[in-house]
């Protein structure tokens, strides 16, 4: 039986990558991509390798980034053109195999088991992959190879990204001689806080923590984090094993979601209800027209809000459960307002949410037992959402979207937070 072969595809530098591929008057300059080089405010998202030889880094300011290297090219986001090229390369690993299962928007997992055949070894077929994406997109992609996608992951994050190739082959019967010698903070899923707590539990390296017993790991973390954490010991464990029984899917993100929410960080802290109720009634209306669109009610709303200050967190997190399902804004809007009415302390607003959950098929629904309007907002909605798949959605919006609080018209232009 063939040993299953499963690789981590990652692009290097995508954003910056992207814009230098489709400006070659960049070719040979440091470039970032960041929030707005206008105003010169904003984080780094992406910097290429020359940016990076000045010491710029992904999440710092523009400001430190300028005081290293102040030539450096600062280019603004366009998201939906980096989805469009992860698309492509999609595409491209496709050709490969028809397992192919997107981690995020510049890594892929690929299961080429059954390609062996057809393309050769492993890393043959990586080399392939990297010359097809690179002839067709201008952009270098690394590659780690495991059994599973746990060690395909690992070997690209620790060793294929050091490699001058940009493949590597992390086999599980060498982990003794590789990715346990590496020290704990290198581990996935092992964050800067972890570290500390496995340092002070005596464990320094990955091959620590995968050489002492479940039993013993669970026990321990067990007096830190109390009986709850079973599970996360037992994950962190199998990690640093190398062990992952999940299987490469396309279909991964097409299962029914449990809850359909939008989360949105405002410009400036948010001080009054009044202010608040208009970007709620905006979070509220795209919450629900994406049920609409999937064919979705939800019965349970939820809403919550954060400050700006992560060091004195201030903010709520709340839910409430509806008398019958629905997907109509004026409905879960008001829902969300008896809920910030009854929670909000006053503090200073810098994020808020908006989440509807509990999900059903829009197929039947319950009526109510008295006369109302219900039928007739449920087409004006559905005709609402079909003027603004066809002309953007701001092609209508509410009065009160109009207004200074409001954000609508300014997350038009964004995608994930960044401009499209």
């Amino acid at each position: 039986m063939n040993k299953r072969i499963v690789f981590l595809a990652d692009c290097q530098s995508f954003y910056a990558s992207v814009e230098k591929a489709s400006r070659p008057d960049l070719d040979n300059k440091p470039v970032v991509v960041a929030g707005d080089p206008e105003r010169r405010s904003g984080i780094i998202l992406a910097a290429c390798p020359i940016a990076k030889s000045y010491g710029v880094t992904t999440a710092e300011s523009i400001r430190e980034s300028l005081a290293k290297c102040p030539q450096l090219e600062i280019i603004k986001p366009r998201m939906q053109y980096y989805i469009d090229v992860s698309l492509q390369i999609t595409r491209i690993y496709e050709r490969f195999s028809d397992l192919v299962e997107p981690y995020s928007i510049d890594e892929q997992f690929i299961d080429v088991t059954g390609s062996r055949a057809l393309y050769g070894e492993p890393e043959q077929i990586a080399k392939a992959i990297q010359e097809q994406v690179w002839n067709e997109t201008r952009i270098r992609t690394r590659v780690g190879i495991g059994e599973n996608k746990i060690l395909a992951k690992t070997a690209c994050d620790n060793y294929a990204k050091k490699e001058p190739s940009g493949i590597f082959y992390l086999h599980k019967e060498k982990l003794a001689d590789t990715l346990w010698q590496l020290p704990i903070h290198k581990m996935f899923m092992v964050g800067s806080r972890m570290t500390q707590h496995f340092n002070l539990l005596g464990i320094t390296t990955i091959g620590e923590l995968a050489n002492t017993p479940l039993d013993k790991v669970k026990e321990m973390l067990g007096r830190k984090f109390g009986k709850n954490s079973d599970i996360n010991a037992e994950v962190l464990w199998r990690i640093a094993n190398g062990h992952d029984d999940s299987p490469v899917s396309p279909y991964t993100f097409d299962t029914q979601q449990k809850g359909i929410g939008h989360m949105m960080t405002l410009p400036v802290d948010y001080r009054n209800l009044e202010d608040l109720k208009v970007v709620l009634l905006e979070l509220s209306e795209l919450v629900c027209q994406r049920c609409r669109s999937k064919g979705l009610m939800g019965q349970v709303v939820a809403a919550g809000c954060q400050g700006a200050d992560f060091d004195r967190p201030t903010g709520f997190y709340r839910q409430m459960k509806l008398a019958y399902t629905t997907n109509l804004t004026g409905e879960v809007y008001e829902a969300v307002c008896r809920l910030f009415e009854k929670h909000w302390n006053g503090m200073p607003v810098r994020k808020v949410g908006v989440t509807l959950s509990d999900l059903t098929s829009d197929d039947a629904y319950q009526m109510s037992m008295f006369p109302d309007d219900r039928e007739r907002r449920m087409l004006l909605e559905r005709t609402v959402d079909e003027v603004k798949l066809k002309y953007g959605n701001t092609a209508l919006i509410r009065a009160s979207s109009a207004t200074p609080p409001a954000q609508a018209q300014r997350r038009s232009k964004m995608i994930g937070g960044h401009y499209k």
